[in-house]
């Protein structure tokens, strides 16, 4: 992409000139003299594009880069299409935010519109809003969406993403919800337990399926449960799972949500990412942000419009369930051109390709004498379990530039594959576990 050039001193006198001002300074005569800054900011002198470069190239090279990646716990790697980058870093697109003067941004509310449709075709569900800041935010603004005046409990399963689980206990706390945590058992959601925790101020039943440790939830059965109690079911989901299971609508999801980073977006440094949120129709009215439509013009010519703006910061505020203001445009347009490019078939074979290795992975890792937590069906991800110090088996893969599973606890494993992984990057990690132990 092309830079982004300041003004000339010659534009900014004419800027200025324009609304008769002679200098910058003009800008600021209503601020009192003793708040001004007199002798500038005491910082180091401007550098050139070249020293900068340079200066940038260097501080990178202080991060280990690794080549070999076993880790995921809700930020996945995945091959990304060079079309993705080739797409989206075009300059009238990489500038992409809130169509505020909604009609005439027609390129961006298509965008919107065709990551939309996508959504819901990937969940099943009828209707989908422009996106949120990420999965995290998704779960909270679908605790949200369920909760009203007689219904102010939220029962979460203990098997979702530890930081989803802050994320909305923070909305809740400021919206006045009870969230109460329903444990797990065996690596998935405890259903009896969930069954004793059920009553008439139960608003929604939110769990993940594929979960925190990987396993793959009874979402059906789940779902069963919660609807017969009066409250609304809310699945987070890993989007590429669906690629080989039922989709959330399938297993009775009212609200389906999840983080849609594994869809074309770098795991980079934690972000940006990009959340989604699906629904049933009966729900639409509740979702948070923006719906786009397709519709056609008096020419009849297609044209694509805000059919829902539910922009809480400037209506009806005081009875606003959301704080959502923006949409993730330009990491949707992502998720987009990703989906466009594999297709369907193509989100199969990554699908398959990541869930067994993640099984080969796992007999090569009890072979090499680490044990499988739990013995339910799972996605891309498992636990495993050493008798001895877990530390010892990361620092070991370390060594070898392998970024290995994410340590739990002194003991467990958490260990992520992915269709980037390699049967002889996995048979490695087996023989160095073997020898560590």
């Amino acid at each position: 992409m092309g830079s982004y050039v300041p003004g000339t001193d010659r534009e900014q006198l004419e800027m200025l000139q324009t609304i008769g001002l002679s200098s910058l300074d003009d800008l600021y005569v209503d601020v009192p003299e003793e708040l001004k800054l007199k002798n500038g900011l005491n910082l180091p002198a401007g550098k050139s594009e070249i020293e900068v470069r340079r200066s940038i190239s260097e501080l990178a090279g202080s991060n280990k880069v690794y080549g070999t990646i076993f880790r995921g716990a809700g930020a996945y790697r995945h091959y990304i299409p060079s079309i993705v980058k080739s797409v989206v870093t075009k300059e009238n697109l990489v500038t992409a935010y809130t169509p505020y003067q909604a009609e005439i941004s027609q390129g961006i509310l298509q965008s919107i519109f065709e990551y939309q449709t996508m959504i819901c075709e990937l969940t099943g569900m009828d209707v989908s809003n422009a996106s949120v800041y990420d999965g995290g935010t998704a779960a909270a603004e679908a605790v949200a969406m369920c909760v009203d005046r007689k219904r102010k409990k939220a029962i979460v399963s203990a098997a979702i993403q530890p930081e989803t689980l802050e994320v909305i206990r923070t909305y809740a706390f400021g919206s006045g919800t009870e969230i109460i945590v329903v444990p797990e058992k065996d690596g998935v959601t405890d259903e009896a337990a969930l069954e004793e925790l059920l009553d008439k101020e139960a608003a929604c039943v939110l769990i993940q399926s594929p979960n925190y440790y990987g396993n793959i939830e009874n979402a059906e059965a789940l779902a069963d449960k919660a609807h017969s109690a009066g409250a609304k079911f809310v699945m987070s989901v890993n989007p590429v799972s669906l690629g080989v299971l039922k989709t959330p609508a399938e297993c009775g999801a009212d609200v389906a949500v999840g983080d849609a980073q594994p869809l074309g977006l770098p795991v980079s440094s934690g972000g940006p990412y990009v959340g989604f949120m699906a629904a049933r129709k009966d729900m639409m009215r509740k979702l948070p942000g923006r719906i786009v439509g397709q519709t056609v013009d008096a020419n009849g010519k297609t044209a694509y419009v805000l059919t829902l703006q539910a922009r809480e910061q400037h209506i009806r505020r005081e009875k606003a369930s959301s704080n959502i203001c923006s949409n993730q445009a330009l990491c949707a347009l992502t998720v987009g051109v990703y989906l466009t490019s594999m297709g369907a078939q193509g989100l199969h074979d990554v699908a398959v390709q990541s869930a067994s290795k993640a099984h080969y992975l796992a007999a090569k890792l009890e072979d090499a004498g680490l044990a499988l937590v739990n013995k339910g069906v799972y996605f891309n991800e498992f636990v495993t379990e050493s008798d001895k110090n877990s530390a010892k088996v990361l620092e070991a893969l370390d060594a070898e530039g392998i970024l290995g599973g994410l340590p739990l606890d002194e003991r467990r494993i958490l260990w992520c594959c992915t269709e980037l992984n390699t049967r002889e990057e996995m048979d490695k990690v087996a023989e160095i576990v073997k020898e560590v132990k």
